[in-house]
């Protein structure tokens, strides 16, 4: 809606001078209709615009900032911010103020193209970033990571002529280390990485097939509490919850838990494994363990899963109290 009259007629001056390329005078005009009526988002927008055309993008910010306060749903003002932000290279903060703004119109052309631009910037600057540190990585002779760092790099972009190059240098060496490593292992060493590796392919029952042999290798041998016993039992539950063998999970957590008790990953998959086959008492005493943790240790996304599983539990034993 119009503001008011005094305060429109200033920004019909203010419209007079942008359009003849007196920008300084044209934001003289919008800030004299905004101290009359700060309330009006169209006034800090053209301001805003006034500010890009002048590349004074810390003013630009501000006013953009100014225009949401005004009209949370105006969403020009979004995409006024997000292209302050991305002239300042604050990326993060563009992405967000383009979300905001998506949240308010989902089908705005100018911030879906602007994040569509911006999230193949950000994939193009990261990969770029890959490459730099997979050839530091190999002028130290850290050839493990730097092919690791490629595979990072190559999920990103896969078909990238530099990634490819490297890679053809990179592989062949690692692939000798590989060779040359795994020659050394154990037979259950050799279990569990093929274990390992058939986990990679989705092929559940094989790796679980590995695992076992690894777990009563080490048993045999009296090291059923040994880092690799551990190791062999928590790939061998994550397996098993893939399949919904909820039983499988339960036990093989049970025996990581007995040796490390305050194993998050082990307390979380329980917890969801009992909850799968209603044990819903135990899976809230494994998830309030969880959450008694160090918020540090237990990570922010298993402080909200468990939070969420908490309350879920805490409402279903509730009606299972009512119902008795």
């Amino acid at each position: 809606m119009p503001g008011h009259p005094r305060a429109e007629a200033f920004k019909a001056d203010g419209n007079k001078y942008f359009k003849g390329g007196d920008f300084k005078a044209a934001i003289a005009k919008y800030r004299e209709a905004t101290a009359i009526d700060p309330n009006v988002p169209a006034y800090w927008s053209n301001m805003a615009a006034c500010y890009e055309k002048l590349s004074a993008y810390d003013d630009m910010e501000e006013a953009a900032r100014s225009c949401i306060k005004a009209d949370k749903n105006f969403v020009k003002g979004y995409f006024r911010l997000a292209t302050a932000l991305k002239a300042k290279n604050d990326l993060e903060g563009c992405i967000k103020a383009l979300e905001s703004g998506l949240a308010v119109d989902s089908t705005n052309r100018d911030l879906k193209s602007m994040k569509k631009d911006l999230t193949e910037l950000q994939r193009g600057e990261t990969v770029a970033a890959y490459i730099r540190k997979c050839e530091e990585q190999t002028a130290n002779g850290d050839i493990p990571g730097a092919y690791k760092t490629l595979e990072l790099a190559s999920r990103l972009d896969a078909g990238n002529p530099d990634i490819e190059r490297m890679m053809g240098r990179v592989k062949p060496k690692y692939d000798r280390m590989e060779a040359q490593r795994r020659s050394n292992l154990s037979p259950d060493e050799v279990h569990k990485e093929r274990g390992d590796d058939s986990f990679k392919n989705a092929q559940f029952e094989v790796a679980i097939d590995h695992y076992t042999k690894c777990i009563e290798g080490l048993k045999r041998r009296g090291e059923a509490e040994s880092d690799l016993a551990i190791k062999a039992h928590s790939n061998r539950a994550a397996c098993y919850k893939q399949i919904s063998n909820f039983d499988g999970v339960i036990e093989d957590c049970t025996a990581v838990l007995e040796v490390d008790p305050e194993n998050v990953k082990a307390l979380v998959r329980r917890a969801q494994a009992f909850e799968g086959v209603e044990r819903y008492r135990f899976a809230l005493q494994d998830v309030k363990t969880v959450l008694a943790m160090p918020y540090a240790k237990v990570g922010k996304a298993n402080v909200d899963m468990c939070n969420m599983m908490q309350h879920r539990l805490n409402r279903t034993v509730q009606q299972l109290k009512s119902g008795n």
